[in-house]
């Protein structure tokens, strides 16, 4: 990993996260009139916020993805042994899912009678399907963590439009889209730059051969 490499990552992160607000918002503006920006009702959802957005968005997402790389460093450190590792973040996402699901079914009132099944499982099944990629493209020790980045980090960098005071169904779905996108991105991407597409790929090796390679 080098700087060269690194900055591919964060401009081309930031550019997807870009288009993928732009064309999500215009398909929300397009289907539900009353969905503004930032309370700009009187104005509407115009291309340019809709791209700044996305580029917060992406950096955001990628702020995640590191602080879950640098954890994975530090958790193998302490347990020693991946199997634990591996392990906890197995039971933390099975957990996380039921918990998504008791959260939201407590704000349906304020959000929807169907987010509280539809998210949890929906996130769940596509975090299933790229751990499946990242297995094809790597081996099978990525499962477990890819799951659990694209799953409970996820959620986590989308916690303020889950848990926030005005959210509703749209803007969970605003965030929490883009977020999904970016960070199964990058963790697609990450073995290929750091040359370890058929070596150990689980986060935490992935991360010790980043810093040697810098």
């Amino acid at each position: 990993m080098n700087l060269k490499k690194l900055f591919f990552l964060f401009w081309s992160c930031m550019a997807l996260g870009a288009v993928v607000c732009t064309l999500l918002g215009l398909m929300l503006q397009f289907t539900d009139q009353s969905f503004g920006f930032l309370k700009a009702d009187e104005i509407g959802y115009n291309v340019f916020n809709m791209a700044v957005s996305g580029l917060m968005i992406g950096v955001f997402s990628q702020l995640g993805f590191f602080a879950y790389l640098t954890a994975s460093y530090i958790a193998l450190s302490i347990f020693r042994r991946k199997f634990l590792w591996t392990t906890l973040q197995g039971y933390s996402s099975a957990f996380a899912v039921f918990a998504l699901g008791y959260m939201l079914y407590g704000e349906r009132d304020k959000l929807s009678d169907w987010l509280y099944w539809v998210l949890p499982l929906a996130l769940f099944i596509g975090s299933i399907l790229v751990a499946f990629v990242k297995v094809k493209q790597t081996n099978k020790s990525a499962f477990v963590s890819t799951v659990f980045l694209m799953f409970v980090v996820t959620v986590l960098e989308a916690w303020p439009s889950i848990n926030g005071d005005e959210t509703n169904a749209v803007s969970v779905f605003f965030m929490i889209t883009p977020l999904f996108i970016c960070n199964a991105y990058q963790i697609l991407l990450l073995h290929r730059l750091v040359g370890n597409s058929k070596q150990e790929a689980d986060s935490a090796t992935i991360t010790k051969s980043a810093n040697s390679a810098s």
